[in-house]
């Protein structure tokens, strides 16, 4: 695509009332972007000379995500008169402020709402187009159930005579079945001269762009319409059921694509990877797992079954079975699982283990320590082969502030101990089974705080009288004064 020829303006201003949402429709996301994002990146590898994004509607959270996902592209804002042929109206007026002279190549017309076309298929309806030397070339598909959709209508010589909002429809045009999937590619002087001319006498009293067609027409301007070969790709997403099947599209196109690059996916309906994450061959991914945003697996990995993994980075050959971590680093060899989960800020070194019922949290974990199963590790830096027992904590709040524990290096702890942060523990050092450790350890030492034992006789009688604990304690109690007395008369 040659960057002088071609702009790109998306159309994200509509409401879109069918979602009943708070967020825009174009702010939805689905495969790790925004709608719109999807839009975005795609345009982008087309290399437009500009990229403008058209807004009103929530103007401030969708400009939000133009700029997150396009920092490039160029804001405009649509004045009253609502419409798509307002919309590319005033979009066209910027283009034209930009270059100074006026846009004189391609205006290529997206909607923020169709987030699977691919940026091959936009490339070739631009060679189309060029090669056709049409005034303009829209992209339509063929689909079972156009409700909702524009419909292409076409004279007796199969040519595109003009595109019918669903609205406005006759009964013979709703049953067409080819409906305007909302990309276009204008001659830009063509689209300028003509757009001046389109009025709001229709349902919904807006300026649509698809009365440009037949103003082309009229004016005996060539009108051409490729059909997508896969509809799918074209279609817009309007609600949340179109919403969920746009987004099981996308996932089954992702997956499959990490599939012919060497990933292993073992179950393609369970898993979903976004778009924006990262696998290296090798990787093998169980049932009911999620990759999500930016998370990165290197080679022989294995991830799940039942494993959610969002903006994480997992080392080679580590394994994530049953867990859930978020913004963590599983190093290489190191084993996750099952049931853990592992809050943002976790770092597990290479060879370590966060076992059975683990919680960590702004945990550093050293190479080849292991956290195995029971215990809760929160703003804590532990050395290099660490073992802690079950149950243990890291106490690190002190109801205002959090604290840190820092453990050194080959530090076993016994069951159940609790390290009441700040507190640092030696190298070397180990402590007894259920040991508060208030104090720093020095390396080498054995920390306890063991207290004598107290059993005091007849408590649970006394101050729990007629439970059923008090009831089998009075009978037992009764049963050993027989036994005792028994054996007296022996003696």
């Amino acid at each position: 695509m040659s960057s002088t020829q071609l702009a790109v303006v998306v159309l994200a201003a509509g409401q879109g009332t069918r979602m009943k949402s708070a967020t825009p429709k174009v702010v939805h996301s689905i495969g790790g972007r925004t709608l719109v994002g999807h839009v975005l990146t795609t345009a982008r590898r087309l290399d437009p000379e500009s990229i403008a994004v058209v807004v009103r509607h929530e103007r401030d959270l969708v400009a939000a995500a133009v700029r997150d996902a396009e920092p490039a592209a160029v804001i405009v804002d649509q004045d009253e008169v609502p419409g798509t042929g307002r919309a590319v109206e005033v979009a066209l007026a910027r283009l034209d402020g930009i270059s100074g002279a006026g846009f004189g190549g391609d205006v290529l017309v997206l909607s923020g709402d169709v987030p699977l076309l691919e940026a091959e298929t936009l490339a070739e309806l631009v060679r189309t187009h060029r090669a056709s030397g049409a005034a303009v070339t829209l992209l339509s598909a063929v689909v079972d159930d156009p409700t909702g959709y524009g419909r292409v209508i076409r004279g007796s010589d199969g040519s595109v005579s003009r595109i019918v909002e669903q609205k406005d429809a006759s009964a013979d045009e709703a049953a067409v079945c080819e409906i305007n999937a909302g990309v276009y590619v204008f001659r830009a002087e063509h689209l300028r001269t003509h757009l001046g001319s389109v009025g709001t006498a229709n349902a919904q009293g807006e300026k649509y762009l698809t009365d440009v067609v037949s103003l082309f027409r009229s004016a005996s301007l060539p009108v051409a319409a490729s059909v997508a070969d896969d509809a799918a790709t074209a279609l817009g997403v309007n609600d949340r059921v179109q919403l969920s099947e746009a987004a099981r599209t996308l996932n089954a196109r992702t997956v499959r694509s990490w599939q012919l690059a060497g990933v292993s996916v073992l179950d393609p309906a369970t898993t979903w990877i976004d778009v924006t994450a990262t696998l290296a061959p090798d990787v093998t991914l169980l049932p009911n797992t999620q990759i999500l945003r930016a998370t990165t697996v290197a080679t022989g990995a294995v991830i799940g079954p039942d494993t959610s993994l969002v903006d994480c980075e997992v080392g080679e050959n580590a394994t994530v079975r049953r867990s859930d971590a978020t913004l963590a680093v599983i190093g290489a060899g190191a084993t996750v699982g099952p049931w853990s989960y592992l809050r943002p800020g976790t770092v597990l070194g290479e060879n370590g283990k966060i076992g059975t019922f683990v919680e960590t949290k702004n945990a550093v974990i050293g190479e080849g320590s292991k956290v195995p199963h029971l215990s809760y590790v929160g703003d804590a830096t532990i050395g290099r082969h660490v073992n802690l027992g079950a149950g243990a904590i890291t106490a690190n709040y002190d109801d205002v502030n959090k604290h840190r524990t820092q453990i050194g290096d080959e530090v076993h702890s016994g069951s159940h101990t609790v390290f009441v942060a700040p507190v640092r523990i030696g190298d070397g050092a180990k402590t007894g089974a259920g040991a508060v450790i208030r104090k720093d350890v020095p390396a080498g030492a054995l920390a306890v705080s063991v207290a004598p034992q107290r059993n005091i006789e007849g408590w649970v009688e006394k101050n729990r009288a007629g439970t059923g604990a008090a009831d089998v304690a009075a009978r037992a109690r009764g049963a050993q004064k027989a036994d005792d007395g028994a054996q007296d008369e022996d003696r």
